[in-house]
């Protein structure tokens, strides 16, 4: 399921256009007027979200299929889904899922890396992979006329996958430089940080490997990890778009149908801690703190989480919502504030994010907690929420409006056990959210009182700013 931006490694962008009006199919445009503001008109109901038509089926191996015909451009996604990641990592093998992931593009017992790129260029795409918290993917867009051929192809990769000696030093530079420019940067270094508080120890907390962990993967320990954690009975293959339902059906039982089965899939289920602490990663001189303050919340399958998304939209997550107003528009601390929902299979944590001045953390701390205060005591407007839910949905709607999106929504609907109807229904039960649900369910989940707070700054000149809100520790990122 789609949330505003992770804090994992496996995010969301806007763009506000100011100073004039277009119309449509007019050559001019009309200066805003600096005098007396006027009231735009009222938004339109956002559509239902449709789901196309589609089937599914299971081999006997245990792998899942779907194909959903979807739109009128020649192309198809294919997408293979495979329920590991981080989540199956050992403590001493962060990232392994990731090798694996970029292992997957370098060749086959019969074919090289560059004959796989060339091929798949010549089907008019490309083949992605990644590794996430919960599932892993491999697959890619081509034309549609090819995509019986390009399933083949990415079946070749699972079946035979070469893991080439060769290639596990410049993977293991690539990631070295990967993780240097990321802990370079402050909103990296406060997320690593402040994920690991909540979570410690589990995979969700553990962000980065060590630099001596890179340099000592092997390839052997790569593909057994592969071999423990990747096969039939673990992944979904889903294809979206235009296709021949026949061949395509075709070329996967060909295809796939001796892959091994594997194992079953391992839940891994956290159980976060919060409390109201105020860990500072210092940085002398630092002109700048990163703020991140959150604690763990219900997750996705439960009966509270779109009251809870829409409540995180008039809260944090959207540009008119009310701490971004507060911060950004009144007081002016800060230009890109943001909150959000992280979720992971049977768990969920919600944040606020802000990078402010070093001189006004302790004031953009009382804010943010006054705001969810507020919202916690008093229902908002109907008005004002009418306004986020209109938004939300339509967003919502539009975000997933393509083969690629789908695919995303159907499968966040598995992982997390949602039921056929959730999405159909999504945009109905987003509207039916009230302002008297809002108020309670910020009341229940978003507890001020409970939320860590971890900050990347300059300790010596933000320590009594931020003392009122909890015991200050200085830490280090493990």
């Amino acid at each position: 399921m789609k949330n505003m931006k992770t804090l994992g490694r496996i995010a969301a962008g806007s763009i506000l256009i100011m100073g004039t009006v277009l119309f449509p199919g007019e050559n001019r445009t009309v200066p805003f007027s600096s005098g007396q503001k006027q009231t735009p008109p009222a938004g339109g109901r956002p559509k239902d979200f449709k789901i196309p038509a589609g089937r599914s089926f299971t081999l006997n191996t245990g792998l899942t299929v779907t194909l959903v015909p979807y739109g009128i451009v020649p192309k198809a996604t294919v997408r293979f889904i495979f329920r590991t990641g981080a989540i199956n990592e050992p403590l001493n093998r962060i990232w392994v899922s990731s090798f694996v992931a970029d292992f997957l593009k370098e060749g086959t017992a019969t074919r090289t890396a560059k004959e796989i790129a060339e091929t798949a260029a010549g089907m008019g795409g490309e083949i992605g992979s990644g590794a996430g918290n919960d599932v892993s993917s491999l697959g890619g867009t081509v034309l549609s006329e090819f995509t019986p051929e390009f399933l083949k192809l990415l079946a070749d990769l699972l079946r035979n996958p070469k893991f080439p000696e060769s290639e596990i030093g410049r993977i293991q530079a690539n990631y070295l430089r990967r993780i240097a420019v990321a802990k370079s940067q402050p909103q990296t270094l406060a997320s690593t940080g402040f994920m690991n508080a909540l979570y410690g120890d589990h995979p969700y907390g553990r962000l980065f490997p060590s630099e001596a962990a890179i340099k000592g993967y092997t390839v052997a320990a790569v593909k057994k990890f592969y071999e423990d954690h990747f096969g039939a009975k673990r992944t979904h293959l889903y294809v979206a778009g235009v296709f021949d339902d026949k061949k395509v059906e075709e070329a996967i039982r060909e295809s796939l149908k001796d892959w091994r089965a594997g194992a079953a899939v391992a839940p891994n289920v956290p159980a976060p801690k919060s409390k109201r602490v105020v860990y500072v990663l210092d940085r002398p001189g630092s002109v700048q703190s990163t703020i991140l303050t959150g604690l763990p919340v219900i997750h996705p399958g439960h009966k509270d989480f779109i009251g809870l998304q829409v409540a995180d939209s008039l809260l944090g997550s959207s540009f008119a919502s009310r701490i971004t107003s507060n911060i950004r528009e009144n007081k002016g601390y800060t230009y890109s504030p943001g909150s959000a929902l992280e979720t992971h299979y049977r768990d969920g944590c919600w944040y606020e994010q802000a990078d402010v001045s070093t001189n006004v953390t302790g004031a953009t701390l009382k804010e943010i907690f006054f705001e969810i205060d507020r919202l916690a005591k008093e229902a908002p407007p109907a008005v004002e929420l009418q306004g986020i839910q209109n938004n939300f949905a339509g967003l919502f709607v539009l975000q997933n409006a393509t083969p690629g999106g789908i695919i995303s929504q159907l499968n966040g609907v598995e992982l997390h056990g949602l039921g056929p109807d959730y999405l159909a229904a999504y945009v109905q039960n987003v509207l039916k959210v009230t302002p008297a649900d809002v108020q309670r369910i910020t009341r229940q989940y978003l507890r001020a009182k409970d939320m860590t707070i971890y900050i990347v700054g300059d300790l010596a000149k933000i320590k009594d700013q931020v003392a009122p809100y909890g015991e200050v520790v200085k830490t280090e990122i493990k």
